[in-house]
């Protein structure tokens, strides 16, 4: 299949690199700064362009990967082309590209990426919504990449986004704030990662309510006392641990 990536960034680069390895043929890379578009375009052995006038209008498959917030403007250069034309967001309603282009869909896969990381698809969830007939082709792609394909309307695409943000936005954050508070005592954020790996892969088999630990849910307020006495410093982390700790207390109630 024919495939013109717009966009640059993490998926983008992630999502046609894992293309290009199942055999597609990336066709063209597009984004409005032409070193960006060269860098991924040369790892996947495209043309580069920065300006959509140039678009080849031959490609079956226009996977837009770019800010939501650009996803609109992008979509309404490609009115013409006869592929279908996807976008790549978990908040973003498929009208968007419906309203636009002749044929639309969503090809959205839930992953944390980075250009400097990369990843196998095979178990990465990939979320599809399109018209019945485009929705075969989707799909077929998805299937090739990945073993987990679901098909999820916008309303329940929206859902899934934001459990990711609490799922991994948030605890990543989290991490950033207790290197912080180790930095602050001339400590290792090593010392905290066997912790991380251990409290990751228990909810790989279990319910999170299951696995929960610490003095919130022993209802230890002598040890959550101390620490927020810890942190008179830091009245911010003060507010989240208070935060989360009450939060965990209301559930395990």
């Amino acid at each position: 299949m024919r495939i013109v990536i717009l966009g640059s960034g993490n998926v983008a680069t992630q999502l046609a690199l894992s293309l290009k390895a199942i055999g597609e043929e990336i066709v063209q890379v597009y984004s409005p700064n032409l070193t960006n578009a060269n860098n991924l375009a040369e790892k996947v052995a495209a043309s580069a362009i920065s300006n959509l006038a140039a678009i080849n209008t031959k490609a079956e498959l226009y996977i837009i990967s770019v800010k939501d917030d650009a996803i609109s403007a992008v979509a309404a250069e490609l009115n013409h082309v006869n592929g279908l034309v996807v976008h790549t967001s978990g908040t973003t309603d498929l009208s968007i590209l419906s309203d636009q282009v002749k044929r639309a869909g969503v090809f959205y896969p839930l992953q944390t990426f980075s250009k400097s990381r990369n990843v196998s698809f095979r178990h990465i969830p990939i979320c599809l919504e399109a018209e019945e007939q485009d929705l075969i082709l989707l799909r077929e792609l998805a299937g090739k990449l990945s073993s987990k394909v679901y098909e999820l309307d916008g309303e329940k695409r929206k859902v899934l986004h934001l459990a990711a943000v609490f799922a991994c936005n948030f605890p990543n954050h989290l991490y950033a704030l207790a290197n912080q508070i180790l930095q602050q005592h001339n400590l290792d954020f090593d010392i905290v990662r066997p912790l991380i790996a251990e409290t990751a892969d228990k909810v790989m088999v279990n319910l999170p309510d299951n696995v929960q630990t610490g003095p919130a849910i022993r209802g230890d307020e002598r040890t959550m006392d101390k620490h927020l006495k810890m942190l008179s410093n830091l009245p911010e982390l003060q507010e989240i641990y208070q935060t989360l700790s009450n939060s965990i207390k209301i559930t395990h109630k």
